[in-house]
């Protein structure tokens, strides 16, 4: 899948916000979007209105940057949700949450998701204890997911857990960080999914 290899910050000043992708960076005065609160290039700081079109379209970008989803692996996402009883925008949207790596970057292990998709790749996680590498692994409710025992001392993880009280763990999971494990509680609410995403428009996209 192809990955967006450019200065990770452009995307946050091209959607206009904090997508939190470099972590603690991301709380600090050196954010970009705080010091250039502009989009990125020649012309980034023209002020265009968008057609309904570019507006659904940046919608479905941004979200795509939050989990960091590509357009064919987005689009799975969504025709699942479709498939799914139910909203099909808030169904799209706890699929995305039950990511591993995202429930990683939820529990934290990882400060951000990218670090936290790192984390699961480079073998440091375990669900139910088997070894899971694979970031876009779906947990679902049972679950537990810890950090695997020959990798509790990396110390990248250690500190991150330590200083997890700056980003409370949501009430569908729980953490035992002494033990450095979390167990998925139950499936995630829409109203406990604090990223600023209007998911009508992603749905609206897709089905014109």
């Amino acid at each position: 899948m192809a990955r967006y290899n450019d200065e990770q910050c452009r995307i946050c000043r091209r959607e206009g916000q904090k997508l939190f992708l470099k972590g603690d960076r991301c709380y600090s005065d050196k954010c970009s979007v705080t010091r250039r609160n502009y989009a990125p290039g020649q012309h980034g700081q023209k002020r265009t209105k968008l057609s309904e079109y570019g507006t659904q379209l940046r919608e479905k970008q941004k979200t795509k940057s939050f989990y960091g989803v590509g357009e064919k692996q987005f689009r799975g996402y969504f025709d699942m949700a479709n498939s799914k009883k139910g909203m099909t925008g808030e169904n799209l949207l706890k699929i995305l949450e039950s990511r591993l790596d995202n429930v990683v970057y939820r529990l934290g292990f990882g400060v951000s998701r990218p670090q936290s998709r790192m984390l699961v790749t480079h073998g440091n996680v375990e669900v139910n204890g088997k070894k899971v590498n694979i970031a876009s692994y779906l947990v679902k409710p049972g679950d537990v997911i810890s950090v695997r025992e020959i990798r509790r001392d990396n110390p990248v993880i250690k500190e991150n857990i330590e200083n997890g009280a700056k980003r409370p763990v949501p009430s569908w999971l729980e953490l035992d960080s002494a033990k450095m494990t979390g167990k998925v509680l139950r499936v995630v609410d829409r109203e406990e999914i604090d990223l600023p995403v209007e998911e009508h428009l992603i749905v609206e996209l897709y089905s014109k």
